[in-house]
């Protein structure tokens, strides 16, 4: 499965005009994989053993590629590091408020809310964004250990 989306994600890069350097082929791989949408800070240290001379900045700088080819997703949530997303289907999150942990889940009725939106308000709509908050199980175990 993430062979194929980082032949795509590769090829997206490539149409577009971006080079393809051992770093950006590496982050790209990490985020596919990494189901646990990771700070940039996140994909440098897991990186920095591999890429000894790699900064944060290079990571944030192609980061920002990503975001600008509509490869990757910024997730900002009002705490001070963004995390960052590789860009699947639509899917929404759900964000646990003790340990910051962010699960995706897949809801598909929610489409029909631009519909609607659009329908109403007479805008265009664009996109939209749904989290919701709660209390993941670990947490949950951490505070009833019965």
């Amino acid at each position: 499965m993430s062979e194929s989306m980082l032949k795509e994600a590769l090829d997206t890069l490539k149409q577009t005009g971006v080079r393809i350097t051992p770093q950006r082929h590496a982050i790209l791989e990490y985020l596919i994989n990494s189901m646990t949408h990771p700070t940039a800070d996140d994909i440098y240290k897991a990186l920095e053993g591999k890429f000894p001379n790699m900064s944060v900045a290079t990571v944030y700088n192609n980061l920002r590629v990503f975001r600008e080819v509509g490869l990757v997703k910024e997730l900002t949530y009002g705490d001070a590091s963004s995390r960052f997303d590789f860009v699947t289907s639509d899917h929404y999150h759900i964000i646990c408020e003790e340990c910051g942990k962010i699960v995706d889940f897949h809801y598909p009725g929610l489409d029909e809310v631009e519909d609607l939106a659009e329908h109403v308000t007479g805008f265009k709509v664009s996109h939209h964004r749904m989290e919701v908050y709660g209390t993941c199980p670990e947490c949950q175990k951490k505070e009833n250990p019965h």
